[in-house]
């Protein structure tokens, strides 16, 4: 398409095909997601950009590009990898698949969930699951008995969120107390 230019001297701009069915930059998402999981495996291994590398035999500047979804690497390049973080190549690609779970639980039918609470008059029912990418997530129905032990204390991993739907509690984290009524969390 012609366009004047400040001299009203005619430029004319076209664009250029390479015949390469490679993705557009704008569309790497598969990249992305496949980068993410190797940054995401290294890290879980403690493995330094340069360790890896070293041990995939490519150069640090090429596995950062990867990790980055900048580049399209090859197959040879990605076994490399999957041999130097001992894992299988398909669990390099376990997250570019979209997942979209859903949990439906009608009410009063969650499951039942034997815990460690159990014992001292915790009732757990578990009112879906959800595991995608970097976060997983177990909602539960707590109902705590007329004899439920007061003053428990459970330690754990991971994220915990409240939310009271009847009664009162006193929850302790760390050194803070907090006591929730209906509608907090």
């Amino acid at each position: 398409m012609p366009k004047k230019n400040p001299k009203n001297i005619e430029v004319v701009s076209r664009e250029y095909s390479t015949g390469s069915n490679a993705p557009v930059e704008s569309s790497r998402a598969l990249e992305r997601a496949l980068g993410a999981r190797i940054r995401f495996i290294r890290r879980e291994q403690d493995l330094s950009v340069l360790d890896l590398s070293s041990a995939a035999n490519i150069s640090a500047g090429m596995l950062s590009k990867i990790e980055n979804g900048q580049i399209s690497p090859s197959l040879s390049t990605l076994q490399s990898i999957a041999n130097a973080l001992k894992v299988s190549l398909s669990m390099l690609f376990a997250a570019s698949e979209e997942r979209r779970d859903c949990s439906y639980v009608r009410a009063k039918q969650g499951v039942v969930i034997e815990r460690r609470g159990t014992k001292v008059g915790h009732v757990y029912q578990l009112l879906g699951h959800v595991i995608g990418g970097d976060v997983a997530v177990e909602p539960y129905l707590i109902t705590l008995e007329e004899n439920a032990e007061a003053f428990t204390g459970f330690q754990h991993s991971g994220i915990e969120f409240i939310y009271m739907l009847s009664g009162e509690v006193i929850y302790r984290h760390g050194d803070t107390s907090h006591r929730l009524r209906p509608g907090d969390s």
